[in-house]
């Protein structure tokens, strides 16, 4: 159901729920209130009469026939019926009409209760009455009862004028209601549409389509979480292109390489002194490919659940020792020693073992991959408070200014190193960030074109 439906099933109800309240609960309380109303009008008139106008007939001043033509002329001037009712409960005189009656024969009880609703006596009332009854008080005691009669269609004429008064003016309200509901419509579906056709968009990979929200409510917020949502979603397919684009072309060097060595080993055309080179050549690409597949897996597993910690305490010194110590075949390979200098005997930190020793051994090994033969790489512990620093610095080629913010990104390689070191997968650096980051430490990084580079990393120090 479209909002439209919904917007106008509510407006509907709304006034059907309106004027249905309005003329059972509120149409009730105005009949109660327009009965005492009258009742009120009534016995202020019948009040007046007893002690202004009857009264003076037992002063003598009015013969009961004047006090009748005087009763029908106030009669006629206040357009209400008139019944004078003597102590004995008889009409001796009605304003209609001459005949004369015993109410006490109709009701004993009629003078005694000042108001009366939907009275009928028949040959006398053709239709139902309300009246209000008042004593004539004579040298304080009752000679009369003054009735005054209005019909009940008089008190349903002006109910029914009021409650058509009252529907008229809901009638205006549910007109300015349906401008008002128009509107929020209006100012609610217009951002909607605009949402939706701004989801389709980035739904077909337009990212670049920008969604605007001039307003300064609800909708500028949505609009503002939908525009950081989709500059995440852009970031993420790009690195997802990115991420692809890198590991095929990763995978596919190595993979030709061994193809190509491999048939040529195979078809004979490689001589038989040049065979154990290109099996070195083979062997090399799948310590790439094998390099590869695990940084790979190691970063799935750190997106998936994050970095998973042990932490215990170890001597950091005695980590780096060994660390530096599995690299020997390769700095002599390299003619590249390291040097190694500790702010102490110990330096026991806690932290997870294991991670720490991959940090090591991956800015080892990129120490070792930029650095010139015949270099010294330097590894250094530092005590500052309750941090232990770790520098591990190398002499060799340095990082530019503006490639070294991108070094923590992943699959990021410098041009220099593709061509030298094709062993190199992008991913080493990433990885060492990620540790650091989830022990909640830091690791910065000097370095200087043509001079060298440091990396340095902080741990916590046992009991600090």
């Amino acid at each position: 159901m479209k909002i439209p439906v919904k917007v106008i099933i509510c407006y509907a109800l709304t006034v059907v729920m309106l004027f249905f309240c309005a003329n059972t609960f509120l149409g009730g309380m105005q009949r109660d209130r327009i009965v005492q109303e009258r009742r009120d009008e009534l016995l202020e008139c019948a009040t007046g009469l007893a002690d202004g106008y009857i009264v003076r007939f037992y002063d003598s001043k009015y013969t009961l026939r004047q006090m009748r033509d005087q009763v029908t002329m106030l009669s006629d001037i206040l357009g209400q019926r008139i019944w004078i009712i003597n102590s004995k409960n008889k009409v001796v005189v009605d304003s209609e009409s001459t005949k004369v009656f015993d109410l006490g024969e109709i009701d004993p009880e009629f003078v005694y209760k000042v108001y009366h609703d939907n009275v009928l006596i028949e040959d006398i009332l053709d239709e139902p009455m309300l009246t209000v009854t008042a004593p004539v008080m004579y040298k304080y005691a009752v000679k009369a009862y003054v009735c005054v009669l209005t019909p009940e269609r008089e008190v349903q004429n002006r109910y029914l004028e009021r409650m058509n008064q009252i529907n008229l003016e809901l009638l205006v309200i549910c007109i300015l209601m349906a401008v008002s509901f128009f509107v929020i419509y209006i100012i609610a579906a217009y951002p909607t549409r605009k949402i939706r056709k701004a989801a389709l968009e980035y739904a077909g990979g337009n990212y670049s389509y920008t969604l605007k929200c001039r307003t300064h409510d609800e909708y500028n917020d949505l609009t503002n979480a939908i525009n950081y949502m989709v500059s995440q979603i852009k970031q993420v397919d790009d690195y997802q292109k990115k991420f692809i684009a890198n590991v095929s072309h990763d995978f596919r060097s190595p993979l030709t390489s061994i193809k190509g060595y491999a048939e040529a080993i195979k078809d004979g055309t490689v001589p038989e002194e040049a065979r154990n080179k290109y099996l070195d050549v083979i062997l090399f690409e799948t310590d790439r490919l094998s390099k590869l597949t695990s940084d790979l897996l190691d970063l799935n597993r750190i997106d998936a659940r994050g970095v998973m910690l042990e932490i215990t305490s170890f001597d950091i010194n005695e980590a780096i020792k060994n660390t530096a110590a599995s690299f020997e075949v390769t700095c002599l390979k390299k003619k590249i020693s390291i040097e190694l200098s500790f702010a102490s005997k110990s330096t026991f930190v806690d932290a997870d073992l294991g991670r720490i020793q991959q940090v090591l051994y991956n800015l080892i090994d990129n120490a070792i991959k930029f650095s010139r033969s015949q270099s010294v790489i330097e590894i250094e512990t530092e005590e500052k408070g309750a941090k232990a620093l770790i520098h591990v610095r190398d002499h060799g080629e340095g990082i530019s200014r503006e490639n070294i913010k991108r070094i923590w990104e992943r699959f990021y390689k410098q041009d220099s190193s593709r061509g030298k070191d094709k062993k190199g997968t992008g991913l080493g650096l990433s990885i060492v960030k990620e540790i650091i980051t989830a022990h909640d430490e830091n690791i910065n990084v000097i370095s200087t074109e043509g001079v060298g580079t440091e990396f340095t990393f902080t741990l916590p120090i046992s009991g600090g």
